[in-house]
């Protein structure tokens, strides 16, 4: 799909389709399709390939193509069957507008046109609106951490309740647990690539001399470092709540452990008796007795009472 927005005096507006892109200032592609890509080249940018977009390489993620600037960060998502995915999309930035490809759908390219003049870049220019896009992008990864934050939270109030959980909900908190460490690491991740793209894209800014764009940039790195840390601190926290949950599971199967084996103990002398009075040998003293069973229940009893008392005696139970 091809997405295209010109600048009115308060807001982004989206250009009909069909008509000429010469006019938009940001033109978005959407898992484009042959003749999308083609009419956006025919405006003079090389439109990079999936393939080439995920190269790891930074040579094919930051470049210059003759004048047009080329910035591929990676973000969360959606996929096509609207599946959560950590994907690259490209920025190329020409002299006269911003060109943006994708083939996911991070939710800041769906809400920016909406309050793009509500941004502190603004959308006055392509460098504006590319700052714009990224200062949205940023605050998307800080409500999307803050939703592992309290996702964190709900999981440790289980954990630490009590009565402490047992069974199926220590391995309901383990995955959750899991889940939201995977979680914190995409976003670091996309943390990581949009600091990268913000400091390539500060040396153009460099060359301008344009101050005010200077601070904008340097706050939305300020931002990055900001939330880097708090991304790093709930990956400790996930860490630390992933041990604890393996203690209290490895606390259950050793109560469980430790139960079987009393109750194993507990079971020795009387098998001690059992086994001697059944041992097949013709003589054995009480073999004739008329209370011999009675006499071998009761020392099998006896037997199993005095070592419990000798077990709760010593606190083992």
């Amino acid at each position: 799909m091809l997405y295209a927005y010109r600048p009115t005096a308060s807001q982004l507006e989206r250009l009909p389709a069909g008509d000429d892109l010469a006019e938009a200032l940001w033109v978005d592609l959407l898992n484009p399709l042959p003749e999308q890509v083609a009419a956006v080249e025919r405006l003079g940018v090389t439109v990079p390939s999936l393939a080439d977009m995920e190269e790891i390489e930074v040579s094919n993620r930051l470049y210059r193509d003759g004048e047009t600037e080329v910035l591929t960060i990676v973000l969360p998502g959606l996929d096509k069957e609207k599946r959560p995915k950590l994907g690259p999309v490209a920025f190329l930035i020409t002299p006269e507008r911003l060109f943006t490809v994708r083939y996911h759908t991070p939710r800041p390219f769906e809400t920016f046109a909406a309050h793009a003049a509500q941004t502190s870049a603004g959308f006055a220019g392509r460098r504006r609106l590319f700052l714009g896009l990224t200062e949205e992008i940023i605050a998307r990864l800080a409500d999307l951490l803050e939703g592992v934050g309290q996702s964190v939270d709900a999981q440790s109030h289980i954990a630490f309740r009590d009565p402490p959980p047992r069974g199926d909900d220590l391995a309901d908190v383990l995955r959750a647990l899991g889940r939201q460490s995977e979680q914190v690491a995409k976003y670091r991740h996309a943390l990581l690539t949009l600091d990268r793209a913000l400091s390539n894209f500060g040396l153009g800014l460099k060359i301008e001399r344009d101050k005010i764009l200077r601070d904008i940039l340097k706050a939305q790195v300020g931002d990055i470092q900001a939330l880097t840390v708090h991304g790093d601190f709930l990956a400790n926290r996930v860490a630390q709540l992933t041990d604890v949950t393996l203690g209290l599971i490895n606390l259950e199967q050793s109560d469980t452990s430790r139960i079987l084996s009393v109750v194993a103990v507990l079971f020795l002398p009387p098998t001690l008796v059992a086994s001697v009075y059944g041992m097949n040998f013709p003589f054995i003293p009480g073999l004739e007795n008329p209370h011999g069973y009675l006499i071998a229940t009761a020392l099998m009893i006896g037997s199993a009472l005095g070592t419990y008392l000798l077990s709760k005696w010593q606190k083992w139970l």
